[in-house]
This record gives structure tokens, C-alpha cells and sequence, in this order.
């Protein structure tokens, strides 16, 4: 009895002093509502192109003089294909030695370095393709990490196949989606259990966004239970004497 008493006393004092864990990435997320707020319209209109940045990989096709591609090099690293982009959005290719391509979509820099090409060759034909395209998925979901692109775009349920899916403490009520379109960061929080998730499920995922798995209300108490069990196990190494010498004093008294 007296042992019971003392762990009540100490669950309560742990439980009251333990600070509570919103598990909230994005500030402009509320993953305690049960229905998230739906704003896919907000992209809608936007379109989609991607630009080449500093340290991407790209492929170049020569049609007609295939010895000035870069696919010549071949490589069983994905990471090691192509020709890397230098930190200052320069690429050196044979003949035309560096040009610069950071900040143009796939077809604008394909334009110019054909156009470059054009004054040494008189049939110069490029084709140019980024080779490291990728998207971000994060949260409660079994395989997080990035996700390749080699399409250009995905749907969200292929992303959450590739991830392996969800974790047991999932909030599928709360997927976030953050694209940046046009330097403006979007936000969409959708919900893959209502009447419109196969709908939302196709989404189309573009490289560099990101899609972030809100954890369930569960997972708070869990991790609360896990960080106040080894006081526990401590409080019970402390008080076993403590009930040992009761129950001595206990069985003594009974044999009077």
C-alpha cells in the first residue's frame, strides 16, 4: 500500500512538471485539428520550370557529333554522370571551353549552347537534360530521404510508395507539400483520409519540393512515456529498499 502510494505521488509531480512536445516543422500547420485546412487552389495557376542551379549535373547530346557529348563519359555513380555545374553556374564543354547556364530552364541553356556550338559546327544539335532531379519527403514516413526524379515530377502517392509509406504514427490528415515557385515559398496542407484523398493522392511532386508527414497525437505520448520510464527505473532501484524493509517490519508484526 505504502509503495503505491509513493509512485502515485511521483507520477504525479513527473507528469506535472513534464513540458508537452507540439511536434509542429512549419508554423503555419495545425496538426491538432483533425481536418486540416485544404489549399491546393493556391498553385494551381502556377507553372512549373525547372531552372538549372550551381552544382547540378547535366547531359549534353551532340545529334551529329556525339564525341562532344558528355555522355561519352560514362560512370556507374549516378552522382559522377554528366558534367558538374561549378559553384558559379559555369560548365566547360569542348570547343566553347565555359559557359554559363545557372538560372536558365533546360530549353533556354540547350538554346544557347547550341548557338555557341554554331560558330565552330555548322550542324550543331543539342540536347540538354538535368540528371540529379529530386524531391525531399520527411516526417513519419519509413524511408525518409530524398527521392529521384528521373521524370522530372511524381505523384504524391508514387513519393509515398517510394518512402516505403506512412509510419504507425502518421497524421494523414496532415501531409504538407512546400514549393517554391517563382522565389515565393507554397504551402499546401492536405488530407489523405477524406472522400477527396485519390484526388489529392495525385498531386504532382516537382524537384526540390518538399513533402513533410506530420506526427499523430500519439507519437507525443509515446515519446513521453519513453523519456519518463527511466525515472521510473530509477525511483524503483530507490525505493525497493524502502519496500523490502516495510515488508520485513510487515511480516514481524504478524508473527506477534
Amino acid at each position: 500500500m505504502k509503495q503505491g502510494l509513493i509512485y502515485a505521488f511521483v507520477l504525479f509531480i513527473i507528469v506535472g512538471c513534464t513540458s508537452s512536445k507540439d511536434f509542429i516543422l512549419f508554423n503555419e500547420t495545425n496538426i491538432t485539428q483533425p481536418q486540416a485546412k485544404q489549399t491546393i487552389t493556391t498553385l494551381k495557376n502556377i507553372k512549373f520550370e525547372y531552372k538549372i542551379q550551381p552544382h547540378d549535373r547535366i547531359s549534353i547530346t551532340m545529334y551529329n557529333h556525339p564525341e562532344l557529348g558528355t555522355s561519352t563519359v560514362q560512370s556507374q555513380r549516378e552522382d559522377t554522370k554528366g558534367v558538374l555545374v561549378n559553384s558559379r553556374g559555369y560548365v566547360r564543354l569542348p570547343l566553347i571551353k565555359s559557359i554559363h547556364v545557372a538560372g536558365l530552364s533546360q530549353t533556354a541553356a540547350q538554346k544557347k549552347i547550341e548557338k555557341a556550338f554554331s560558330a565552330y559546327l555548322e550542324d550543331a544539335e543539342v540536347y540538354l537534360e538535368v540528371l540529379n532531379k529530386r524531391a525531399y519527403i520527411l516526417g513519419e514516413i519509413n524511408k525518409p530521404g530524398i527521392v529521384p526524379l528521373f521524370n522530372e515530377k511524381l505523384t504524391l502517392l508514387q513519393i509515398l510508395a517510394m518512402a516505403g509509406d506512412f509510419t504507425n504514427y502518421a497524421n494523414k490528415h496532415s501531409v504538407v507539400i512546400l514549393k517554391n515557385r517563382n522565389n515565393k515559398v507554397h504551402s499546401e496542407t492536405v488530407d489523405l483520409t477524406g472522400p477527396n484523398s485519390l484526388r489529392l493522392a495525385n498531386i504532382m511532386i516537382y524537384p526540390n519540393d518538399i513533402v513533410y508527414v506530420a506526427p499523430n497525437s500519439m507519437k507525443s505520448y509515446n515519446v513521453g512515456i519513453s523519456e519518463i520510464s527511466p525515472t521510473f527505473g530509477l525511483l524503483g532501484h530507490i525505493t525497493q529498499p524502502l519496500s523490502n524493509l516495510a515488508s520485513i517490519r510487515y511480516l514481524r508484526d504478524t508473527r506477534r
